[in-house]
């Protein structure tokens, strides 16, 4: 399957007017809006990433099919639903993953690909400063003790021998 989203949607009840808005709607996100046979479609999927669509093809089927993004197809489709009252979302395919309407709903909280790649980044780049932070932590740490006045340090000296003889 060379789209990376799926959507499979139940449009009854839906008024030809409301279906052409959505179709708009779709159109312009880049995204294609098809009706489908579902024994055709059943055919159509069952070597691809999205077979497991399958079991979910059943009464009157609509697909909205993304090429370039996935989360897009999922947005425009459950902000739709949720508007109009009247689309049901059956169930859709990410990048080979079955997801049903409520894990999708979680999925288009997310932050665009963009902005969490940016975070990684961010996130990446800073890991060489805070490990270069903690290795040089135990050296300073050991200079710091070293530093301490001469009386200071025997006498913690002296303290560790006593212990020692009172273990013996």
């Amino acid at each position: 399957m060379r789209a990376k989203a799926a959507i499979v949607t139940d449009y009854r009840g839906l008024k030809v007017s409301e279906l052409t808005e959505l179709r708009r709607k779709l159109r312009d996100a880049g995204i294609e809006y098809r009706v489908v046979k579902n024994t055709l479609t059943r055919l159509a999927v069952k070597e691809t990433s999205a077979r497991s669509l399958a079991d979910h093809l059943t009464g009157p089927c609509a697909v909205a099919l993304g090429y370039e993004d996935e989360v897009t197809p999922a947005k425009v489709v459950l902000d739709f639903a949720k508007a109009s009252g009247k689309l049901q979302v059956k169930m859709g395919v990410l990048r080979g993953r079955l997801i049903d309407p409520d894990n999708l709903r979680k999925v288009i909280m997310l932050p665009p690909r963009a902005e969490l790649q940016a975070q990684l980044l961010g996130l990446l780049s800073t890991m060489p400063a805070r490990l270069l932070g903690v290795m040089s932590a135990v050296p300073r740490d050991f200079v710091s003790v070293l530093a301490a006045t001469p009386r200071n340090f025997l006498g913690v000296l002296k303290a560790i021998e006593r212990k020692a003889t009172q273990a013996s």
